[in-house]
């Protein structure tokens, strides 16, 4: 569950352990490509961390990869294609032809080979609002910002989120929330805490589903505070922010790179408030340390899954 690059970090390390994965994506994006599509074209739901998704699940054989290579093609230049994905393209007009999401994703992940199943957070594009600190003279007044984009790269300190839908009251995809109830293992993060990872958090029925699952919860957290909406965030704040936003909701495991933690004891103890034990790893990628690398979140997630215990014929044992 997440969106954007941390969503593509965790799945491209997930297929190294099982085909099985279903891919729950947030639907608030108003940057880019999908922005423009957005309100170029009414209602729409936003594209692009979907087709991440599909890319990050793709299947390897030559004709998977070309679909794929032409799904993440940008067209130049400077007129109204400039900027935008072709798979962004195709979705939105498959949305517009058949108005089922679960079933334009169905269809277009079968053109990529997709290993697993790619589905929205929700069928309906959602917005974000957040009550933002220090924005003015008074740094201890609070003003309230809408969109992912003006909240992922604000000045200020973020202090909470909520979603807004067209209809009021922000509802699951279905398919998501029996996904979540059937799973063997839900995890959730890395990647922007506000607008990727705690959104999924603020849909009833998702939360009520992450509450209510058998599956083993998985929190994974990023390498290095987010510019803007979560900078000078320690580890251990992440999680507080977590318990803030949903304190019914308790995970099994809280997945860090151990030199991303100054703080072991302080993320022990933050960890122990959702019921979680902390899991410490070098998971950065050597090239970068800002991005997992796959193999060793791989192979820590396995190991998280294995102490943790998952029964049946889990493709994880």
């Amino acid at each position: 569950m997440g969106g954007g690059h941390g969503l593509h970090a965790t799945l491209t390390a997930l297929r190294r352990v099982t085909d099985d994965v279903t891919a729950v994506v947030t639907v608030a994006d108003d940057g880019g490509s999908s922005g423009r599509l957005r309100r170029e074209l009414q209602d729409l739901l936003p594209p692009g961390d979907l087709r991440k998704a599909m890319a990050a699940l793709a299947g390897e054989d030559e004709a998977s990869q070309r679909w794929t290579s032409l799904f993440k093609h940008r067209f130049g230049g400077t007129g109204a294609l400039a900027g935008h994905a072709v798979g962004n393209l195709v979705i939105a007009g498959l949305l517009e032809q058949l108005g089922d999401p679960v079933a334009v994703l169905d269809l277009t992940s079968r053109l990529l080979g997709v290993k697993g199943r790619v589905l929205p957070m929700s069928n309906d594009p959602l917005d974000i609002e957040a009550d933002v600190m220090g924005l003015d003279e008074d740094v201890t007044d609070v003003r309230r910002i809408r969109g992912q984009v003006a909240i992922a790269t604000t000045p200020g300190l973020v202090q909470r989120i909520r979603l807004t839908a067209p209809n009021g009251r922000p509802a699951g995809c279905p398919e998501a929330v029996q996904a979540v109830l059937d799973a063997d293992v839900v995890v959730l993060g890395p990647g922007s805490w506000f607008t990727s990872v705690l959104p999924h958090l603020l849909v009833p029925d998702l939360l009520d589903a992450l509450v209510r699952t058998r599956a083993k919860k998985v929190l994974v957290l990023n390498l290095v505070p987010q510019p803007g909406e979560t900078a000078g965030f320690s580890p251990e704040r992440h999680l507080d922010v977590v318990c803030e936003h949903a304190p019914e909701l308790k995970v099994d495991a809280v997945i860090a790179d151990v030199d991303s933690v100054p703080t072991p004891d302080r993320l022990t103890r933050a960890a122990s408030a959702l019921g979680a034990r902390t899991h410490l790893a070098k998971i950065a990628a050597p090239e970068a340390a800002e991005r997992h690398d796959p193999e060793a979140l791989a192979g820590c997630l396995r190991q998280v899954v294995e102490e943790t215990g998952v029964g049946g014929t889990s493709p994880w044992r």
